[in-house]
C-alpha cells in the first residue's frame, strides 16, 4: 500500500510516528494513543502499516515496550526543521510540517538561514537521550575543528538557531551555532553530572529585564504601546544565557546613561545592574562603554 491510499488520518498518526522517531528516537504506542486519543488496537495497526512501508525504521524494544530508531532510518514524510522547531518552541508537534502557501496578505520576516534537518534530528536525539556528540563544527574564531559536546536545549536568538551544550574541549557551557556543525559522528562518551544542564550556571539563572522607552523620544507613549508596557515598563523574564540575545535582537541601549541615539534604539534597559549577572555582555548594545 501507498500513503496516498491512506486516509488522511491515518496519514497525520503516521507522520507522528515518523516525526518522532526522527527527531526523539523512539516513540510507543501509548504515545500515538494520548496524542491522537485513539485505542490500542488501530494503533497497533498504525504500528504495522508504518513497518510495513518503511521496514528498516525502527525496531520494538520488549523490556521498554518502545519503538526505537534504527541506523538505516529513512524519513516518509518531508520535516520542515524550521516549523519543527518552532512547533517544539511553543509546546507541540506533530510531524505534519508540510510548508504551506504563503499569504498574499499577510507577511512574515524574511528568513535567511535554514536549518539542516538531519542536523537538527540528530541534536534532537541527543538531547533526549542525554547523550553527548561527536561534531565537526565551523566556528569564526578557530575555523573547523572536532568537538565532543553534551546538547541540552535548542533556542533561537532571533536571527539563528544555536545549540546550548556542554563543550568537552573547552569544559565551559557555551552556545554552538547549528548551522556551522558540518558533521555528527554519532554518540560519544558518557554524560557526567558537571556536564548537565543542571550544572549551567546562565541557564539556570532567571533575571527580570526591566525594559522603558528610550528617554530622547519625543512621544514615548507610542513605545508603550508597541509593547503593552505597564507604567511605562515592560518586564521580561528570561536566563541569563539568553539575555544578552534579548537586549541584542530589540536594540536595546545599554549604556550608562542612555546616550545611544534613538534612531538607532527606541527601547533602553532601566535597571543596569543586571547586566552584572548575564552572558555575552558584549553583544549587547551600549554595554561596552560601561
Amino acid at each position: 500500500m501507498q500513503l496516498e491510499e491512506l486516509s488522511h488520518g491515518q496519514r497525520q498518526r503516521l507522520a507522528f510516528i515518523d516525526f518522532s522517531l526522527q527527531y526523539f528516537g523512539e516513540i510507543s504506542r501509548q504515545d500515538l494513543i494520548s496524542r491522537f486519543a485513539t485505542g490500542l488496537a488501530a494503533a497497533t495497526r498504525d504500528f504495522a502499516m508504518y513497518r510495513e512501508l518503511a521496514p528498516d525504521n525502527m525496531q520494538l524494544v520488549h523490556q521498554t515496550k518502545r519503538y526505537h530508531r534504527q541506523p538505516g532510518f529513512k524519513a516518509l514524510f518531508p520535516h520542515d526543521p524550521a516549523v519543527i522547531l518552532h512547533g517544539l518552541a511553543q509546546g507541540f508537534g506533530d510531524g505534519l510540517s508540510h510548508p504551506k502557501n504563503p499569504s498574499d496578505i499577510c507577511f512574515d520576516a524574511v528568513a535567511l538561514i535554514h536549518p539542516e534537518p538531519e542536523i537538527v534530528a540528530a541534536v534532537m536525539r541527543a538531547i533526549q537521550a542525554n547523550a553527548s556528540l561527536k561534531v565537526r563544527y565551523v566556528s569564526t574564531s578557530s575555523g573547523e575543528t572536532r568537538r565532543e559536546i553534551v546538547p541540552h536545549a535548542l533556542v533561537n536568538n532571533g536571527q539563528r538557531w544555536h545549540v546550548r551544550a556542554y563543550d568537552r574541549l573547552n569544559q565551559q557551557f557555551t552556545d554552538f551555532v547549528i548551522n556551522r556543525i558540518k558533521s555528527i559522528g554519532g554518540f560519544g562518551e558518557p554524560v557526567v553530572q558537571h556536564e548537565r544542564s543542571e550544572a549551567d550556571a546562565h541557564w539556570q539563572r532567571m533575571l527580570c529585564l526591566k525594559l522603558i522607552p528610550h528617554p530622547s523620544l519625543k512621544y514615548p507613549e507610542a513605545i508603550e504601546l508597541d509593547y503593552g508596557m505597564q507604567n511605562g515598563v515592560l518586564d521580561v523574564r528570561c536566563r541569563g544565557a539568553l539575555a544578552g540575545y534579548l537586549l541584542r535582537q530589540w536594540s536595546v541601549d545599554c549604556s550608562p546613561r542612555h546616550q545611544i541615539s534613538s534612531g538607532v534604539c527606541q527601547l533602553a534597559l532601566q535597571n543596569l545592574e543586571i547586566l552584572r549577572e548575564i552572558e555575552h555582555s558584549s553583544i549587547v548594545p551600549g554595554a561596552q562603554s560601561r
